[in-house]
């Protein structure tokens, strides 16, 4: 292949993974907002399910797939968690910290009060410091590590993108459409997930974005640099699957763990079971679209 067609083949590599990793997240936004609002806790339970399934049931049996001693993969995927785990500490500790600083503040400002209305003042702003710290430690719950394993994920989809492109430029099509179509149900459980973090949703949609673009990074990374880097991907699917068990067992199952009535226990896993069908069946038809 010549300098023009090496040249092609990288122009069509960006922009296929471009397309598939923030075309995913667009899609995902579209389909899941318009019912979020309606439908938080069915939401969590999707978004659940949906973590669970692209961790269980496509980026470790893909790891594994890549001839690496599985006690390997298995010592990986714990350090993952414990790593995850400790980054959601940090976020606690830090945002715990700013709320011990504020309360400092609050009780000086009481000392030099003498009456009724300095006191009051001083509970209010001891109330309106919990308040704030309430919702911190809220908001940043599973959002880091989310955001950590969607751009160790989205790397190594642009890899996969890379190589598919570098066999032929149809193939390359393919694959790109194929990583669409499977991210799209992972995408809305993130979206989720930042949505309830972060209160906002512009900022969700922007983050899960941004990730999504590293997708280019591991395109441009995979074409550069193939045969080095997939002595490494399976490690980076493990990690990238540490994170999404992490989020979904200490983050969002924790949140449907309330006394419901039958009705609504039922409703709760028939959403978590969804989810992990919807990854299961999308993945299943991407797969065979590769083959």
């Amino acid at each position: 292949m010549g300098r023009i067609g090496f040249g092609m083949t990288l122009l069509a590599i960006i922009l296929g993974t471009l397309a598939s990793g923030i075309g995913s997240v667009w899609l995902a936004a579209w389909l899941s907002f318009g019912i979020v609002s309606r439908y938080t806790q069915h939401m969590l339970s999707l978004a659940a399910g949906a973590l669970l399934a692209t961790a269980f049931l496509h980026l470790l049996p893909e790891a594994f797939e890549g001839g690496i001693e599985p006690h390997n993969l298995f010592v990986t995927l714990l350090v993952g968690l414990l790593f995850f785990f400790l980054l959601d500490k940090a976020e606690l500790w830090h945002h715990g910290h700013e709320h011990h600083h504020g309360e400092h503040h609050a009780h000086d400002g009481h000392q030099h009060g003498h009456d009724h209305a300095h006191h009051h003042a001083h509970k209010t702003a001891q109330s309106h410091a919990h308040d704030h710290t309430s919702v911190g430690q809220e908001k940043s719950s599973g959002g880091w590590a989310i955001l950590a394993g969607d751009s160790v994920h989205c790397f190594g989809d642009g890899v996969l993108i890379a190589s598919a492109f570098m066999v032929e430029m149809q193939l390359g099509i393919v694959a790109a459409l194929a990583v669409l179509a499977h991210e799209v149900p992972h995408h809305m459980g993130d979206l989720v997930v930042l949505r309830e973090s972060s209160g906002n949703r512009q900022v969700a949609i922007l983050k899960v974005s941004l990730a999504g673009a590293v997708t280019a990074l591991g395109g441009i990374a995979g074409y550069l640099l193939l045969e080095s880097l997939s002595g490494i991907l399976p490690y980076m699917l493990a990690i990238a699957s540490s994170s999404f068990i992490y989020v979904a067992l200490a983050d969002l199952i924790p949140q449907l763990q309330k006394r419901l009535s039958s009705r609504e226990t039922a409703a709760q896993i028939v959403w978590l079971v969804s989810g992990i069908a919807l990854v299961s069946v999308v993945s299943y038809l991407a797969h065979g679209g590769l083959h």
